[in-house]
């Protein structure tokens, strides 16, 4: 295994390791606090991140707002002092080491105005924003105020290009690393287009030496690429360092750092990683921002699955296929469906999934009466989580809507990460993790039930194993 050697990341040389940032409550400052006092980069999510009571409790973060914009307004507030909170734990535990950077958003809910709020607020305390689940394009001239480094995380050169061409070029001395995200590999959120199939995996190699042509056309060559999802054993990368076609490059490790003392996830989590076996994470487009995530196969996507797939299209007049006419609901609506398609929907009825919702495509899903009810209730408590959002039909714009009707095929992404994040049932909320999330069970490094600290978990990283 070749020697892994210090590089320049947000102004400093440090181990070419980053901690991935991982949504709500997940990354913190105690654990990204530890990446850098190892000498490596932690990452703060400042996804409606915790703070803390005077006894060092978590505050619930419970809405009691009447109205969305109301309710957006007190998540604001929950995510910046959250962010704060964390920031400054992270730069206390970090005893003036390694790098902190925060983790956002682009696609959150007020995402401008919390990382305004949280970088006015830590100076000097912070050294990069890593940025993505969208096209960040002010990200750099918001940081650049403060002096602060960005990282924008793609999926492709093209992503990257445009990026630059429109913004990123005016600020090129703030840019810290680019982060390439596999959207076949990398847990949470994935950046696949249109082109690209779910199902075919490509090889990252290319694409990152696509990325670096491009980065090198621009003189961008000192700038490094930061290789995240699917990142497990450096060993598997030797070939990667000190190679010339790609550059500076250093690694993101998410998945892996789950299960460290200083995670803040639960035991039961770290326990149910351990279990997980190839295949166990899938990508799924149930999420409500309309892209691709990687989560555990657990009751929850299952049940997200099934309510997809008791659907059936329906026309609101007759025509040469919708010949068919189906009564549902005590209103007695009359729907214009298939002959196929009515066989289906009388048979969910009959077996108690006889409540009907209808979708923005046009079509039926049927649920049970209780699975509606909760439906319509986590829609009604929307607190604008998202800058649009499929489930609730919410847009953080002067309306306050998409102008689309709200999507029951999809869920509450808040609650149900906040509800995991904090010891919910692991089965029947939203676990995220990566592709490679299974060889927790065969890595030696973790037999025996064993949690390593974050600093023995760098030390492991550097040997390559």
């Amino acid at each position: 295994m070749k020697t892994v050697k210090p590089i320049l990341i947000s102004g400093r040389e440090v181990f070419p390791i980053i901690e991935g940032g991982k949504g709500v409550a997940v990354s913190n400052g105690l654990s990204a606090g530890a990446f850098a006092a190892a000498g490596a980069v932690g990452t703060v999510s400042v996804v409606n991140a915790d703070s803390y009571d005077e006894n060092g409790d978590v505050i619930p973060q419970i809405y009691t707002a009447k109205t969305r914009r109301e309710r957006f307004e007190e998540m604001i507030d929950f995510s910046i002092k959250g962010g704060v909170t964390q920031v400054n734990l992270a730069h206390e535990k970090s005893q003036g080491n390694g790098r902190i950077h925060i983790n956002m958003l682009w696609e959150a809910g007020g995402t401008q105005r919390v990382l305004k709020s949280v970088l006015e607020q830590t100076k000097g305390k912070l050294h990069g924003v890593t940025c993505g689940a969208g096209m960040p394009y002010k990200v750099a001239e918001i940081v650049a105020e403060y002096g602060v480094h960005y990282l924008p995380i793609v999926s492709s050169m093209r992503a990257f290009r445009a990026l630059w061409k429109r913004a990123f070029k005016n600020y090129p001395e703030w840019l810290g690393g680019v982060v390439y995200e596999d959207p076949w590999k990398a847990g949470g959120h994935n950046g696949l287009s249109n082109v690209e199939d779910p199902k075919v995996p490509q090889d990252p190699y290319p694409r990152v030496a696509e990325l670096r042509k491009f980065m090198n056309e621009v003189g961008l060559e000192h700038v490094p690429i930061v290789m995240a999802g699917g990142v497990w054993y450096l060993r598997d990368w030797e070939n990667w360092l000190d190679n010339p076609e790609l550059g500076p490059i250093a690694f993101q490790f998410g998945t892996r750092a789950l299960l460290t003392q200083e995670s803040p996830i639960s035991k039961a989590w770290q326990s149910r990683l351990m279990s997980l076996k190839e295949g166990d994470v899938y990508l799924n487009k149930f999420s409500p921002t309309g892209f691709y995530s990687s989560g555990v196969r657990n009751n929850f996507l299952n049940k997200l699955k099934a309510r997809s797939e008791r659907q059936i299209p329906y026309a609101p007049k007759a025509d040469e296929t919708n010949t068919e006419q189906l009564t549902i609901g005590p209103r007695n609506r009359v729907f214009h469906v298939s002959a196929e398609a009515k066989a289906k929907a009388e048979k969910w009825m009959n077996a108690g999934q006889d409540i009907a919702l209808r979708t923005p495509d046009s079509t039926l899903v049927f649920c049970s009466e209780e699975e509606a009810l909760e439906i319509r209730e986590d829609q009604r408590a929307c607190m604008g989580c998202l800058s649009q959002c499929m489930f609730s039909n919410w847009a953080d714009n002067e309306k306050g809507t998409t102008g689309r009707m709200a999507d029951p095929r999809s869920f509450c992404i808040q609650k149900t990460l906040q509800a995991i994040a904090h010891g919910g049932d692991l089965d029947n909320e939203l676990m995220f993790a990566g592709h490679n999330a299974f060889k927790y069970a065969d890595d030696p490094f973790f037999s025996n039930s064993y949690t390593p600290t974050v600093k023995e978990l760098v030390d492991r990283i550097l040997t390559g194993d």
